[in-house]
Parts: structure tokens; C-alpha cells; sequence
């Protein structure tokens, strides 16, 4: 999946990995295997490259798999 890198003047809009996998209540690996997937997208800090989550995009993620029927 393509990842887009962010401006600096942006940044505060975003959460680390650790912060977003805490958010949402996974792993790490987690949120790496959904990009991969495209479930949900991960954008590139300009200074090291590491995955940063939107805020806003999590909240509408969250929202939309607490919508979902559990398995079972």
C-alpha cells in the first residue's frame, strides 16, 4: 500500500503507531497488517518515515467496526 508522507506543519494531527494500536485497542502488528490490507491508511513522518495514524480516521474506524456484529 502506498503511504503517503505529511507536512511538518500537520503533525500534531496524527499518532504514533503505540498511540493509535492503544486507541483502537490492537497491536502494532495489527495496524501494520490493516495497511497492508488497506483497511486503514498510514501516512509517513517526513523526519524518519515511521507510520503515524490520523486521529480523525481512527475515530470513523472505530466507530465503524463498533457497528460490526461480533463473530459467533
Amino acid at each position: 500500500m502506498y503511504n503517503v508522507v505529511i507536512g511538518m506543519n500537520k503533525l500534531s494531527d496524527y499518532l504514533t503507531i503505540k498511540k493509535a494500536s492503544n486507541v483502537l485497542g490492537v497491536c502494532e502488528m495489527t495496524l501494520r497488517r490493516w495497511d497492508e490490507a488497506g483497511k486503514l491508511k498510514s501516512y509517513r513522518n517526513p523526519a524518519n518515515k515511521y507510520r503515524l495514524y490520523k486521529r480523525a480516521e481512527l475515530k470513523s474506524f472505530l466507530a465503524k467496526i463498533s457497528k460490526q456484529k461480533p463473530y459467533g
